[in-house]
């Protein structure tokens, strides 16, 4: 959605990637922040119900979703068994629409839920292979909203299948961030329709 956060005008990076040369790791694999462990996928994804179009309602902001003022949307498609087509959305500063379509690959056949996301002609997003950068680390039973992240914690996205936010929701999404090991204050909503009206600190909503 996912952030899951779309290319900007010149340099063209996605959503669902970690910015430029993010540290990743594999699978398992230890945290690349000294002490800290790496955010934890869910037990398994039910890649069939993920599917579909996702809006972004909250983001750790990153260079390349700075472009993007509202209305972010992430759209997945299957492919094959490891394959699922990704096409993020948005409208810009200026009123236009901005969009690109990546890959993304599971790379976790246990939970399904950790993939690398690569984008065509994006550096160091370009390969279709890779370490997990999209972690599926938290979703509602009835699949309706999701928190996605890199094992680093230095991406995040709150995905919901509704651009419509309730107080009630805010409060479960700041008590998820938080229990993830997200600083609530370091997101900042998304505007949608009938969700947030402007950007500001998630610690702040509600």
């Amino acid at each position: 959605m996912i952030r899951f956060p779309l290319r900007r005008a010149a340099a063209g990076l996605a959503m669902l990637a970690a910015v430029a040369t993010p540290a990743v790791a594999s699978p398992g694999a230890a945290s690349a922040l000294p002490g800290i462990a790496p955010l934890q996928p869910i037990e398994r994804l039910d890649v069939a119900r993920y599917l579909g179009s996702w809006n972004q309602i909250a983001v750790v902001p990153q260079p390349f979703n700075l472009e993007c003022a509202r209305d972010t949307v992430a759209n997945y498609q299957l492919i094959d068994e490891r394959n699922v087509r990704v096409q993020n959305t948005c409208t810009t500063w200026s009123g236009g629409g901005n969009g690109i379509v990546g890959n993304a690959r599971v790379v976790d056949p246990v939970t399904n839920a950790q993939l690398h996301v690569s984008f065509p002609g994006v550096p160091f997003q370009n390969s279709l292979d890779g370490p997990a950068n999209y972690v599926v680390a938290y979703i509602a039973d009835d699949y309706s909203w999701a928190f996605v992240g890199d094992p680093d914690r230095l991406s995040g996205f709150v995905l919901s299948r509704s651009p419509e936010v309730t107080p009630q929701r805010w409060a479960e999404v700041r008590s998820v961030a938080t229990r993830l090991g997200y600083n609530t204050c370091l997101i900042v909503t998304s505007p949608t329709p009938g969700g947030a009206t402007d950007i500001r600190p998630l610690c702040s909503v509600g």
